[in-house]
């Protein structure tokens, strides 16, 4: 399937859409985010889009020099406090990173989630209870921390889904405009505020939900290393990639909207 194009215009109607923390019910989680990280590849619009279903297409954007691409990014963080509204006495903590692809769904802009790798026991509940595609995995974190600012960060991840590997240095610098957006306003909304994500069940059908968190305040990192083998498998990037962009962040807080339900 080839990707369709659009035009590189912003959403307009979307900047500036950070909303106040909304209330939580008693199955939704609530969970403090740690050493959280966006690492962002832009790779061949043609060959994001055939790891898409067919209502979906690749978000796209055009660089200074002029190629059009497609954006992906890994999120790891640490969950702490990870805890439902029923049961907010029981708190669980664990590594987890995200893979997900920036794509638009019947014009609309979201994320579709490739899957989730997890080091915690408790990832039986999202695979068998929800049909989630995550996957079980060992992560260790490495980190240090002045203030906000980042001054070493290491990830190793093992597992027979989702190994990865990442080393950066933070800087003093804030995100601000990234290559490829119009201004500081939509790299925020689009690249790091995606609320609504889609994935392919376990059972095969399509899945989504929502989750909700304050506006990202992110700097620059420096990579060193950074190799995650969803990507490289499903032939988005390779060994020798370089990113398009490195962002961290100490903390954020995150709620998450559940259960999620199948797309109808």
């Amino acid at each position: 399937m080839g990707a369709r194009t659009q035009s590189p215009e912003p959403d307009t109607s979307a900047v500036e859409r950070f909303i106040p923390r909304p209330k939580s019910g008693l199955w939704d989680v609530t969970t403090l985010l740690l050493d959280f990280a966006i690492v962002t590849y832009a790779v061949e619009p043609e060959a994001l889009a055939r790891h898409l279903p067919p209502e979906f297409e690749p978000d796209t954007f055009v660089l200074g020099d002029g190629r059009r691409v497609a954006l992906v990014s890994a999120v790891p963080f640490r969950d702490q406090d990870f805890r439902f509204g029923f049961a907010p006495f029981i708190r669980a903590s664990m590594g987890q990173t995200n893979y997900r692809a920036y794509v638009r769904y019947r014009g609309e802009r979201a994320v579709w989630f490739f899957g989730t790798s997890l080091d915690s026991f408790w990832v039986w509940v999202p695979r068998s209870g929800w049909k989630l595609p995550w996957h079980s995995a060992r992560m260790r974190f490495e980190t240090r921390w002045t203030g906000d600012s980042c001054e070493h960060y290491r990830l190793d991840t093992e597992g027979s889904w989702g190994r990865a590997q990442l080393e950066l240095t933070g800087t003093q610098t804030p995100m601000g405009c990234l290559e490829g957006f119009r201004d500081e306003e939509e790299t925020a909304w689009i690249l790091t505020h995606p609320l609504r994500g889609f994935y392919s069940r376990r059972d095969g059908r399509l899945g989504t939900y929502t989750v909700w968190h304050e506006r990202l305040r992110l700097h620059r990192a420096t990579v060193r290393e950074a190799r995650f083998q969803v990507f490289e498998h499903l032939g988005l990037t390779t060994a020798k990639s370089v990113p398009h962009s490195v962002l961290v962040q100490q903390r954020t807080e995150f709620i998450i909207f559940l259960p999620p339900r199948p797309l109808v």
